[in-house]
């Protein structure tokens, strides 16, 4: 009795420079658009810091099947503990349902847990059937965080201009890092010096839009804003603004600094033409999820996803 012969599988490396034009091909195929410049920067990115983005490629003989992006989050949205979080997994059409999305999804765990990370996260529109499907099959569940996010132009509301003009905000700078790292320690217990550092050395690089803010009050740094472009995380098509971190000193509390923050985010947003900002909130952290609703966010279209990952 003869069998069919197996498909071989194809062969995971680390993605690399030279596999720019195939990513963007292979994705544009699947989302009807090219996001080049997206890929340019998430490439770039890796290849200043390969320890904190991990991106694999599949290679099947001289063509590329598919390709996954991740970066590892160290305190994004308010996390105590580090965790990879997904942001792009493609398959070249003519090669799905050869589990090439699953190949790629093991090599990120693999090296995950190499790295001491105990949790894989991601993000899905409860429209995306196929990702949903994928996600389901790959042993993900929902996350315990709400996906928020606000229309910029909704939000520009009079009610915020009090607050902003009580406060200077200005753009983050280099030397803001102590005074961000010291409120930082204040509200959270820990010291997470490289954490803010790298944010800091993201939001100030090179290829960066400077939407990350600081407000100062009585002579002092009393809040900060951290927030980023972004141009193509979970199939996205538009540019969004997603805010990591609002941090407000507890010895300013309750003067108004959050307000004046977003509101000085969300002009910065508009001269851009940003639409749309999004954030995600611990589901029992009820005062941040209070203050954003009252600013005007919202639940998204968007749901978060949570993998354990087993030692």
């Amino acid at each position: 009795m003869s069998s069919m012969p197996l498909t071989p599988q194809p062969e995971l490396r680390r993605l690399g420079p030279a596999d720019l034009e195939a990513v963007v091909a292979i994705d544009a195929a699947a989302g009807g658009g090219s996001r080049r410049d997206y890929f340019e920067r998430r490439l770039a990115a890796a290849l200043r810091d390969p320890v904190r983005h991990l991106q694999y490629a599949a290679q099947d003989g001289r063509d590329l099947a598919g390709f996954a992006l991740a970066r590892v989050l160290a305190g994004e949205f308010g996390r105590d503990r580090p965790a990879l979080l997904l942001e792009v997994i493609g398959v070249d059409s003519g090669r799905r349902g050869r589990g090439v999305g699953a190949q790629l999804l093991a090599a990120l765990e693999s090296q995950a847990r190499s790295q001491g990370i105990g949790e894989l996260w991601t993000q899905a529109s409860w429209r995306q059937d196929r990702m949903l499907r994928f996600l389901a099959r790959a042993g993900f569940d929902l996350a315990a965080s709400h996906v928020l996010a606000c229309a910029v132009q909704a939000a520009r509301g009079a009610d915020a201009e009090p607050a902003r003009d009580r406060h200077e905000t200005r753009t983050m700078k280099e030397g803001d890092l102590e005074a961000i790292v010291r409120i930082d320690r204040r509200l959270t217990g820990r010291e997470r010096l490289d954490y803010m550092r790298s944010l800091l050395s993201e939001a100030l690089g090179r290829s960066a839009v400077r939407v990350s803010l600081v407000a100062r009050c009585e002579d002092s740094i009393a809040g900060f804003a951290m927030a980023r472009m972004d141009f193509g995380d979970f199939g996205r098509a538009e540019p969004v603004a997603v805010l990591d971190t609002l941090g407000v000193d507890p010895g300013f509390a309750r003067r108004g600094i959050g307000a004046a923050l977003l509101s000085q985010l969300f002009i910065n947003l508009a001269a851009l033409g940003i639409d749309s900002v999004e954030t995600a909130v611990a589901r029992e952290d009820f005062e941040l999820l209070g203050f954003l609703y009252r600013a005007g966010f919202g639940p998204s279209p968007r749901l978060a996803f949570v993998k354990p990952l087993a030692a």
